[in-house]
């Protein structure tokens, strides 16, 4: 470790001289060795979570493990070829300004292939409030604007639970934040480090980034090295606090007494208990179907362990379809087979959310190291410190909770509160909203309002939140505001591949049903299997003649 640390600080200065148009021939042969590794990383991800290579749940590791690096890669690529021409990365949409006043930038799609392959959905970055149209440019891509400054070597703690974090977080650091990396694989997925060092064999061979391996003793150190100038985690809250204030009662007193271990700059995502507000309408029979499995999809990912995990399901206690959406949210989970608890510590979580609810409605065999599915409804939406509320359950469980309210309208605001301040978090949230009910001027007044008013750092609109993570566009992280002593989801964001410097969150809008059935639905997973993989050989080299096949497999498989 010592050595590593050594090797970049030798090079940090040299990262920061090298020219953009040798960055883009880096990023070129990046993309060209993560698209070769693809098939065995996949492989390996595969076996480590217990899945076969011909189940639809293994299309995940594909469009949650590798696409978004591509997507990432590419995105990169086209930005430092604007910086080179323009001076800052193009924004491919309009930029506006809200009613609210705050500047929102059309960030996706960015191509007539995003349009495409995403129908419908559209992602949006608004910026912090003062930021004006005009000045917009200007808050991008600062370190490409100022070549002056000095090099700096970053800690990155990798996560255990999507491939595709550690990657994505090591091209922030590089090539947006400037600096030199050291990475430290988590324990539960460093199988993959010698597939990454491969692949990032041309930053390596150049003494631009190291991998690091081992546990917590092994983080620690490096945390508290003398040349490690800034750390970034992707992990939970209180990885963070052991970091900033030490483990066990002695970093509680640190923390009580504003006495941190470690004064480095520390970004991190650090997980949420993510909120899903459902606003009431005229929902036919296929919506509620189409919805349930929307839902569900949001939950069973990658077996649960997501930080973008629907947690929380809120709707309206007066809404007449809601017990008609919980039974197709039912009738959806008990389709979906149980997954492998690969996760350290899954089993002790599930268990004590099933503690304080004994009324938890399980759904699949637990059995062979698998846990069921959990759904528990009803919360009660005054009760203060439940569970459900407070902590992430990083499992395959969440909850649903009604609110009363005379009108949608103020239903919507309800809800916005409620979220806002009685769930731990600030990563990201979701509404969904039938067109129909988007008639109504005061419902419509309501969900803008509800978007500008959430304090999330991405939102989605009929669209789950959580797929902002694999846009790569998008800016990734909490709501701005946190620091040491209240952390919740983090500080900073990574992703964010046009740059910007003052965003503030994330939206993403899409059809109430889209058409087709996007390919990440938990209902889509052998038309994914087959399609994933065409589509990142396409990322890779986009050609014309590739998409019959591509289109082909998504709507027949």
């Amino acid at each position: 470790m010592d050595e590593a640390v050594q090797a970049l600080q030798a090079h940090k200065d040299h990262w920061v001289a090298v020219p953009v148009r040798e960055r883009i021939a880096i990023l070129e042969q990046l993309l060209s060795n993560f698209v070769a590794i693809a098939p065995r990383w996949v492989e390996a991800s595969l076996k480590a979570k217990g899945l076969a290579a011909d189940e639809p749940a293994a299309s995940e590791e594909w469009g949650a493990g590798v696409l978004p690096v591509i997507n990432n890669l590419r995105q990169l690529r086209q930005s430092l070829l604007d910086i080179e021409r323009y001076g800052h990365p193009r924004i491919p949409g309009p930029v506006l300004t809200m009613p609210n006043g705050q500047v929102a930038a059309r960030v996706f799609p960015q191509s007539v292939y995003d349009r495409l392959f995403f129908m419908g959905l559209t992602a949006e970055i608004w910026m912090e409030p003062g930021v004006s149209i005009s000045e917009l440019p200007r808050t991008q891509a600062l370190i490409y604007q100022d070549r002056q400054h000095s090099g700096k070597v970053a800690l990155v703690l990798g996560a255990g639970n999507v491939a595709s974090i550690g990657p994505m977080d090591i091209l922030y650091k590089l090539f947006v934040e400037d600096q030199v990396v050291l990475f430290k694989a988590n324990p539960v997925n460093a199988y993959l480090g010698p597939l990454l060092s491969e692949a990032f064999q041309p930053l390596i061979d150049r003494g631009f980034l190291r991998l690091a391996y081992g546990g917590a003793e092994e983080g620690a150190y490096l945390c508290q090295h003398p040349g490690i100038e800034e750390i970034h985690i992707t992990g939970s809250d209180k990885t963070y606090e052991a970091i900033v204030f030490g483990p066990g009662p002695e970093g509680a007193r640190r923390k009580a007494a504003h006495q941190p271990l470690i004064n480095k700059r520390i970004t991190g995502e650090l997980g949420n208990v993510s909120p899903l507000i459902i606003v009431p309408g005229p929902w036919t029979a296929r919506d509620l179907a189409y919805q349930a499995a929307h839902i569900v999809s949001s939950l069973t990912n990658n077996a649960g362990f997501n930080c973008n995990a629907t947690r929380v399901l809120i709707q309206h206690a007066g809404w007449e379809q809601r017990p008609e959406l919980l039974n197709a949210i039912r009738r959806v989970l008990q389709t979906v087979p149980p997954r492998l608890a690969y996760y350290p510590g899954a089993s002790e979580r599930q268990r004590a959310f099933v503690a304080e609810h004994p009324e938890a409605e399980l759904y699949g065999q637990g059995s062979d190291g698998r846990l069921p599915w959990t759904l528990i409804t009803g919360l009660d939406p005054e009760r203060e410190g439940d569970i459900c509320y407070t902590t992430e359950a990083f499992c395959g469980l969440f909850a649903e909770t009604a609110l009363a309210a005379e009108s949608i309208a103020e239903y919507i605001d309800r809800a916005v509160a409620f979220a806002n301040e009685r769930l731990w978090g600030t990563l990201n949230a979701t509404l969904i909203v039938h067109p129909e009910s988007l008639k109504i001027p005061a419902i419509a007044h309501a969900v803008e309002r509800a978007v500008a008013n959430l304090r999330y750092g991405t939102i989605g609109v009929n669209y789950w939140a959580g797929i902002g993570f694999a846009l790569a566009a998008t800016t990734w992280g909490a709501f701005p505001g946190h620091d040491s002593y209240d952390i919740q989801s983090g500080i900073g964001v990574v992703h964010n591949t046009l740059m910007f410097s003052r965003a503030q969150k994330s939206v993403l809008r899409g059809p109430f049903r889209s058409t087709p059935t996007p390919l990440w639905f938990v209902t889509e997973g052998r038309k994914a299997l087959k399609t994933f993989p065409k589509l990142i050989e396409f990322l890779a080299a986009p050609s014309p003649t590739k998409l019959p096949a591509i289109m082909l497999a998504a709507t027949v498989g």
